[in-house]
Protein backbone atom coordinates (compact mmCIF):
# COMPACT_ATOMS: atom_id res chain seq x y z
CA UNK A 1 0.00 0.00 0.00
CA UNK A 2 1.67 3.54 -1.00
CA UNK A 3 1.64 6.75 1.21
CA UNK A 4 -0.83 9.14 0.97
CA UNK A 5 0.68 12.70 -0.40
CA UNK A 6 -0.55 15.69 1.93
CA UNK A 7 -1.88 18.35 0.43
CA UNK A 8 -1.35 21.58 2.76
CA UNK A 9 -2.73 24.91 2.77
CA UNK A 10 -2.47 28.08 5.26
CA UNK A 11 -4.35 30.83 5.99
CA UNK A 12 -6.83 32.43 4.22
CA UNK A 13 -6.79 29.58 1.65
CA UNK A 14 -10.61 28.86 2.57
CA UNK A 15 -11.83 32.05 0.71
CA UNK A 16 -10.68 31.02 -2.82
CA UNK A 17 -12.84 32.37 -5.44
CA UNK A 18 -13.79 35.32 -3.00
CA UNK A 19 -10.65 36.84 -1.88
CA UNK A 20 -8.97 39.26 -4.20
CA UNK A 21 -9.59 37.68 -7.52
CA UNK A 22 -7.30 40.14 -9.37
CA UNK A 23 -4.75 38.18 -7.49
CA UNK A 24 -6.03 34.80 -6.59
CA UNK A 25 -9.01 33.70 -9.24
CA UNK A 26 -11.83 32.43 -9.15
CA UNK A 27 -11.18 29.32 -8.17
CA UNK A 28 -12.51 27.94 -4.93
CA UNK A 29 -10.41 25.65 -2.28
CA UNK A 30 -13.06 22.93 -3.42
CA UNK A 31 -12.53 22.77 -7.00
CA UNK A 32 -9.00 23.08 -5.73
CA UNK A 33 -8.95 19.81 -4.04
CA UNK A 34 -10.91 18.11 -6.80
CA UNK A 35 -8.36 18.90 -9.12
CA UNK A 36 -5.50 17.72 -6.84
CA UNK A 37 -7.59 14.02 -6.52
CA UNK A 38 -8.10 13.90 -10.48
CA UNK A 39 -4.36 14.78 -10.90
CA UNK A 40 -3.39 12.30 -7.83
CA UNK A 41 -4.69 9.22 -10.37
CA UNK A 42 -4.33 6.45 -8.20
CA UNK A 43 -2.28 8.00 -5.25
CA UNK A 44 -4.51 8.87 -2.36
CA UNK A 45 -4.01 12.27 -1.00
CA UNK A 46 -4.71 13.81 2.45
CA UNK A 47 -6.04 17.48 1.60
CA UNK A 48 -6.35 20.01 4.78
CA UNK A 49 -6.93 23.83 5.08
CA UNK A 50 -6.18 25.80 8.53
CA UNK A 51 -6.28 29.04 9.26
CA UNK A 52 -3.55 28.03 12.71
CA UNK A 53 -0.32 27.63 12.38
CA UNK A 54 -0.37 24.57 14.92
CA UNK A 55 -2.56 22.94 12.99
CA UNK A 56 -0.83 22.89 9.51
CA UNK A 57 2.36 21.46 12.30
CA UNK A 58 -0.03 18.91 13.08
CA UNK A 59 -0.56 17.85 9.33
CA UNK A 60 3.33 17.95 8.58
CA UNK A 61 4.06 15.77 12.05
CA UNK A 62 1.23 13.35 10.63
CA UNK A 63 2.80 13.32 7.06
CA UNK A 64 6.71 12.53 8.38
CA UNK A 65 4.81 9.67 9.87
CA UNK A 66 2.02 8.28 7.52
CA UNK A 67 2.71 10.45 4.01
CA UNK A 68 4.76 10.09 0.65
CA UNK A 69 4.95 13.41 0.07
CA UNK A 70 3.63 17.33 1.01
CA UNK A 71 2.45 20.18 -1.30
CA UNK A 72 2.28 22.83 0.74
CA UNK A 73 0.51 26.22 0.06
CA UNK A 74 1.89 27.72 3.59
CA UNK A 75 0.44 30.98 2.11
CA UNK A 76 1.39 34.05 4.78
CA UNK A 77 3.07 31.73 7.39
CA UNK A 78 5.51 31.13 3.92
CA UNK A 79 7.12 34.57 5.32
CA UNK A 80 6.99 33.94 8.92
CA UNK A 81 6.91 30.67 10.18
CA UNK A 82 9.96 29.21 11.67
CA UNK A 83 7.83 26.50 13.04
CA UNK A 84 6.37 25.18 10.05
CA UNK A 85 10.26 25.28 8.37
CA UNK A 86 11.18 23.18 11.58
CA UNK A 87 8.64 20.62 10.89
CA UNK A 88 9.49 20.60 7.28
CA UNK A 89 12.74 19.99 8.01
CA UNK A 90 11.96 16.38 9.66
CA UNK A 91 10.24 15.33 6.19
CA UNK A 92 12.39 13.32 4.61
CA UNK A 93 10.37 12.99 1.19
CA UNK A 94 9.68 15.48 -1.68
CA UNK A 95 8.57 18.99 -0.41
CA UNK A 96 6.50 21.07 -2.90
CA UNK A 97 5.87 24.86 -2.47
CA UNK A 98 3.39 25.97 -4.25
CA UNK A 99 2.25 30.23 -4.29
CA UNK A 100 -1.13 30.48 -6.53
CA UNK A 101 0.53 34.61 -7.41
CA UNK A 102 3.67 34.74 -8.37
CA UNK A 103 5.28 35.99 -4.75
CA UNK A 104 8.29 37.39 -6.27
CA UNK A 105 6.38 39.53 -8.78
CA UNK A 106 4.81 41.55 -5.45
CA UNK A 107 5.60 43.58 -2.57
CA UNK A 108 9.07 42.68 -0.80
CA UNK A 109 7.66 41.53 2.50
CA UNK A 110 6.13 38.50 0.00
CA UNK A 111 10.15 37.39 -1.44
CA UNK A 112 11.86 35.78 1.40
CA UNK A 113 10.27 32.01 1.74
CA UNK A 114 11.48 30.40 5.12
CA UNK A 115 9.48 27.19 3.76
CA UNK A 116 11.38 26.89 0.13
CA UNK A 117 14.55 26.86 2.70
CA UNK A 118 13.24 22.43 3.39
CA UNK A 119 11.39 22.71 0.20
CA UNK A 120 12.53 20.05 -3.06
CA UNK A 121 10.46 22.45 -5.18
CA UNK A 122 9.02 25.63 -5.36
CA UNK A 123 5.95 26.38 -7.78
CA UNK A 124 4.60 30.04 -7.63
CA UNK A 125 2.59 32.20 -10.46
CA UNK A 126 0.51 29.82 -12.14
CA UNK A 127 -3.03 29.91 -10.27
CA UNK A 128 -4.54 27.59 -8.95
CA UNK A 129 -3.82 25.23 -11.86
CA UNK A 130 0.01 25.08 -10.22
CA UNK A 131 -1.86 22.35 -7.75
CA UNK A 132 -2.13 20.25 -10.90
CA UNK A 133 1.46 20.78 -11.97
CA UNK A 134 2.30 20.40 -8.25
CA UNK A 135 0.25 16.59 -8.17
CA UNK A 136 1.90 15.83 -11.63
CA UNK A 137 5.40 16.67 -10.46
CA UNK A 138 5.09 14.71 -6.77
CA UNK A 139 3.36 11.95 -8.55
CA UNK A 140 6.73 12.09 -10.76
CA UNK A 141 9.25 11.98 -8.25
CA UNK A 142 7.07 9.72 -5.98
CA UNK A 143 7.58 7.00 -8.89
CA UNK A 144 11.12 7.83 -9.41
CA UNK A 145 11.79 6.76 -5.83
CA UNK A 146 9.08 3.86 -5.94
CA UNK A 147 7.29 5.28 -2.78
Amino acid sequence: MTKPIYVLNGPNLNRLGKREPHIYGHTTLGQVEEMCRRAAGKREIVFCQSNAEHEIIGWIHEAIDEGAGIVINPAAFTFTSIAILDALKQFDGPIIELHISNIHKREAIYHNSLVSKAATAVIAGLGAKGYETAMTAMRQLLDQDQV
